[in-house]
């Protein structure tokens, strides 16, 4: 029995499953799949139990010569893709409350000093994003107009906001999270998670963290917020040319 949600096993099933199952053998499974999106058109996901499964359309399978997929394994697979000069983007950590730590997070008590910040807001939280680098904004991508806002204070002010929107047209919740680095390492960008993911739980949305493999900081604070690596998700690079 898996450790996430229903909602959650059904959409990624539904999005490296939906269309022509050309290969399974062993670790791996290839389909193929006319609606993918251009900047979708080959996709990877590696599953915490061990299993990789990967989905591209029939155009570019057939160019990359995986007609049956016979005897394919991941290995075979990317150095098809790369001889095929068909680059992935850097993977992503995809994590999840399981549904027990989500019946836990549903029984906390609300912190003081964390809240839902509103369009009211406008001024403190331009405050804050004035005292965070360029980076970090880019990173996190925390706006005050997003779906779901939270944020935590030292007295009047706020020092650690997470936003989340949802994702894909589906009832996931996809999150950034920011914390100034003068307060850094004092639990709020955690509690600043649950928070927000309490709250997205109660209105029906299971939150999802994501975060690039080499951002080890950002994937222990998943883990230290109550979230478990679902897997890891790859897709096609913008840098891979359009005809492919």
């Amino acid at each position: 029995m898996s450790l996430f949600s229903n909602e959650i096993e059904n959409f990624w099933r539904a999005a490296f499953l939906g269309g022509e199952i050309r290969c399974r053998e062993g670790k791996l499974t290839l389909a193929v799949n006319p609606a993918l999106s251009e900047d979708r058109r080959v996709m990877l996901l590696a599953t915490a139990d061990g299993h990789t499964s990967a989905v591209m359309t029939p155009a570019l399978a057939d160019q990359l010569d995986l007609g049956s997929g016979q005897g394919l394994t991941e290995q075979v697979l990317r150095q098809k893709l790369r001889d095929g000069q068909v680059a992935l983007h850097g993977a992503d950590y995809v994590f999840y409350f399981s549904e027990a730590a989500k019946r836990v997070l549903l029984e906390e008590a609300p912190v003081h000093t964390l809240r839902q910040l509103t369009a009211a807001d406008e001024a403190v939280f331009a405050e804050f994003q004035m005292a965070a680098s360029e980076q970090d904004l880019d990173d996190a991508y925390v706006e005050l107009d997003h779906w779901l806002v939270f944020g935590a204070f030292e007295g009047e002010r706020l020092v650690c906001a997470a936003s989340m929107y949802p994702w894909e047209g589906q009832k996931l919740a996809d999150m950034g999270v920011l914390t100034l680095a003068s307060s850094r390492g004092k639990g709020h960008a955690s509690r600043v998670v649950r928070a927000i993911s309490r709250h997205a739980c109660g209105l029906g949305y299971q939150p999802q963290y994501r975060c690039q493999v080499d951002n080890q900081v950002s994937a222990a604070l998943a883990k230290a917020a109550g979230l478990s690596q679902f897997g890891t998700w790859e897709v096609i690079s913008p840098d891979s040319a359009e005809s492919l």
